[in-house]
């Protein structure tokens, strides 16, 4: 409940700035112009993702309504490597914003490109190349949306998942996390392959009562192969370091591995340096920043949310990361500035790993 009353709050407070002015006022303010506004987005549904995971996905629509506030503002809507280049250059242009999309999902090539080129707004994406290629579901998330598609069900996963009276009520969310820990385990315990996970998620959906097969059809959650990547590279998409298995190890040497790999693959497919980085679910260590240095890499975003100065580490670069659960006034906030003020700060930093 008392979110949900900051929110609210949170919400008044931008409406009777705006109705006073204040948006324009921070949009024309030097303040602002010396700051670049960073968005964050996963992914845009190609079904009902958006309603299984609203903190994930948002709806093309909405999507689409944000690149229309962006329109209206007036933003210059930058590249990020263009963005960065001239913050630290203190040449900025006024109301300055860079779009990144996290991961490289097919849903970025069905759903998001066309819009950004209705719109001529620039976009990086920060790929992780583990599955580019496999076209093939990642299996968390296929698995964790079925359960939900089966959530008003229960359901006996004896034998492929849990003890041998594997019952799961999936109508409560405690219920879908018990079965979806229990699946997880099963995946590991099997030691199974990114090629004979298929198969294992079929079973699954087969006992959910789910076409699993239906869903990889509609490459839901699906990463991009290779011909996806290199046509929206040559089109004019950036394609950006995001580990090659989404994970940042805490050794120095599986952490230039991880790097290695994703850098190869991107170059490889795309004929383009990557330099840039995105920290997998925005969570970084103190001990990662000298780690990206000697890989060259420029920058690296998180997840904690502000704006991008002068003043901010370039390896630790804020973003804002935009769900379907933001308002559009909330959004409008953000891009004036106005919201930043308002918000509680929040930082995915870790303690330095001893």
């Amino acid at each position: 409940m008392f979110p949900v009353v900051l929110r609210d709050l949170k919400a008044a407070s931008l409406r009777a700035l705006k109705t006073v002015g204040g948006f324009q006022l921070l949009l024309d303010s030097p303040w602002r112009r010396k700051r670049l506004l960073i968005l964050c987005y996963h992914g845009i549904s190609l079904g009902d993702e958006h309603e299984w995971n609203p903190r994930l996905y948002m709806t093309p629509a909405a999507l689409e309504t944000r690149l229309g506030i962006l329109r209206d503002a007036g933003c210059a809507v930058l590249p990020l490597h263009t963005a960065v280049e001239q913050l630290y250059a203190g040449a900025l242009p006024p109301r300055a914003v860079a779009l990144t999309f996290d991961d490289g999902y097919v849903d970025f090539c069905v759903q998001a490109y066309p819009l950004l080129k209705k719109y001529d707004m620039p976009a990086t994406v920060y790929l992780t190349t583990l599955q580019c290629g496999v076209n093939q579901p990642i299996f968390r998330l296929a698995a964790a949306y079925m359960l939900w598609k089966a959530r008003t069900r229960t359901v006996d996963l004896s034998g492929l998942a849990g003890p041998p009276d594997a019952v799961f009520d999936l109508r409560a969310e405690s219920g879908r996390r018990r079965a979806f820990d229990a699946i997880i385990a099963a995946m590991q315990a099997r030691r199974l392959s990114v090629g004979e996970k298929p198969q294992f998620a079929a079973a699954i959906g087969e006992r959910l009562d789910v076409d699993y097969a239906a869903i990889a059809r509609a490459r839901m959650f699906t990463i991009m192969v290779p011909e996806e990547v290199r046509r929206l590279a040559a089109a004019g998409v950036s394609f950006e370091l995001h580990t090659h298995t989404h994970r940042t190890p805490e050794s120095a040497a599986n952490f230039d591995e991880e790097i290695s790999r994703n850098r190869s693959v991107i170059e490889r497919i795309t004929g383009l340096p990557a330099r840039h980085f995105c920290y997998p679910s925005g969570h970084y260590r103190p001990e990662f920043l000298p780690w990206l240095q000697q890989k060259q890499v420029v920058t690296a975003t998180t997840c904690d949310p502000g704006l991008a100065s002068e003043r901010s580490n370039p390896l630790l670069l804020p973003r804002f990361v935009d769900v379907s659960a933001v308002s559009p006034i909330e959004f409008e906030g953000w891009v004036t500035g106005a919201a930043s003020f308002l918000s509680r700060q929040r930082s995915y930093a870790a303690p330095p790993a001893h």
